[in-house]
């Protein structure tokens, strides 16, 4: 009711009534297009950096104006940030889709403590198989003999018999009790019969106390989209039932991946990489490995992200082998994954002059400028890529196609 803040109201109420007389113009195509330009770019420089998300608009453009324009640079920014303390995250290599909880322990403990955390029992009673590969994925990296440097992150859970301890530390990484929880996990067949989510949950904890913790991390770390495909939304060519979509990247990221776009067009490529390495992949995102600790196969054709039109090259990176070693066999099933899994994602690339091919193997230099979309599982027994390029015609238009309804969906 002050002065102050009436005149700010009178001045948005003004601003407003002069967007909307500009609204009753049409505008050309042309002006359109510079500005839907213009204001691409700007949406990439206000949202470009997490330091500047935050900032309060200047105090002389009105409430609903300061409104307006704190909203649109933390919206596009809000998985910069940790969900509870809402300061950056103290490592992150690249702009992941989902928000999560930072490294800091007392944001893990209130994350894990609260109920803010997602409850892994309504997770795997609703999505199994999406919980299965993460699983998967998380037992293939800690028992790697590279898991010193791919089982990035660790684990951080809270002991759930000592409320105020970790039970898993990344600053105390204990690989062989890590191994010992997920003995509980692999078997996720026999723990949906179990009924409700509450009997999951009971089913988990007397196996280990530590399997449900733990497996609420490998759900809540998670920070890709990723989600089954039916059989009525898959790609046919493909030739296998675990088919998902996978949408990894930031909005600013793939607003900036669709400038680039505009300008140089784009075209599609598989991406190989062993079993234990997408642990890391689904929580950091795809990066130029070259000279990392990540990186597994040399670098023959310069540095960057290896890909390839042919499904067969891609696979050829991928190194099958046994993610699960439990002591309880599985039963083989299309819904649920076999023992010996070859994973490979379908994405997106810029094809700007950075992009080096070479036959049949592409690297491209820019991490920015590769989007995943598609992830495909082969039983490592059974693989059938003979033949597949993504470069033919018919194949791109099932592509696009399959991308147009899973967005409209």
């Amino acid at each position: 009711n002050s002065p102050d803040s009436a005149a700010s109201l009178l001045l948005d109420s003004k601003r407003f009534a002069e967007l909307t007389r500009d609204m009753d113009e049409v505008p050309s195509a042309s002006c359109e297009a510079e500005a839907e330009d213009e204001e691409d770019e700007d949406f990439l420089v206000q949202a470009a950096s997490s330091k500047e998300a935050k900032v309060i608009p200047d105090v002389e453009r009105g409430v609903l104006c300061q409104v307006m324009k704190y909203l649109h640079n933390r919206l596009p920014s809000l998985n910069e940030f940790c969900v509870v303390c809402d300061n950056s995250h103290v490592f992150q290599s690249a702009t992941m889709l989902k928000p999560t909880v930072c490294a800091r322990e007392l944001c893990v403990f209130a994350f894990q403590t609260l109920g803010v955390m997602a409850d892994a029992a309504q997770e795997i009673a609703t999505g199994p198989e999406v919980v299965d590969l993460l699983v998967n994925m998380c037992n293939a990296a800690c028992r790697s003999h590279r898991r010193g440097d791919i089982f990035d992150p660790y684990p951080t859970v809270v002991d759930p018999c000592r409320g105020n301890e970790l039970a898993f530390n990344p600053n105390k990484k204990n690989f062989d009790r890590v191994v010992a929880a997920m003995e509980g996990l692999l078997n996720i067949e026999d723990v949906i019969a179990g009924g409700s989510t509450d009997k999951i949950k009971g089913a988990l904890s007397k196996r280990d106390p530590l399997s449900y913790p733990l497996l609420q991390w490998i759900i809540s770390s998670n920070r890709s989209h990723i989600v089954k495909l039916p059989k009525s939304r898959s790609l046919s060519f493909m030739k296998t039932p675990h088919q998902f979509l996978l949408i990894s990247d930031s909005p600013v990221k793939e607003r900036s991946f669709c400038l680039a776009k505009k300008k140089h067009g784009s075209t599609f490529a598989f991406h190989g990489s062993s079993i234990e390495n997408w642990h890391s992949i689904m929580r950091n995102g795809l990066i130029n490995a070259s000279g990392t600790k990540y990186q597994q196969h040399g670098a023959a054709y310069g540095k960057g992200i290896y890909l390839s039109p042919e499904l067969s090259t891609s696979m050829g990176y991928c190194g099958g082998g046994s993610a699960h070693r439990s002591a309880h066999p599985r039963r083989s099933s299309e819904r649920f994954l076999n023992k010996n899994v070859v994973c490979v994602a379908l994405c997106e690339v810029i094809t700007s002059p950075d992009l080096r091919k070479s036959g049949s193997i592409w690297v491209c230099p820019k991490a920015e400028h590769v989007c995943t979309r598609f992830f495909f599982v082969y039983d490592a027994s059974s693989l059938q890529s003979a033949g597949m390029n993504v470069e033919q015609v018919a194949k791109k238009a099932e592509i696009a196609k399959c991308i147009g309804t899973a967005r409209s969906a």
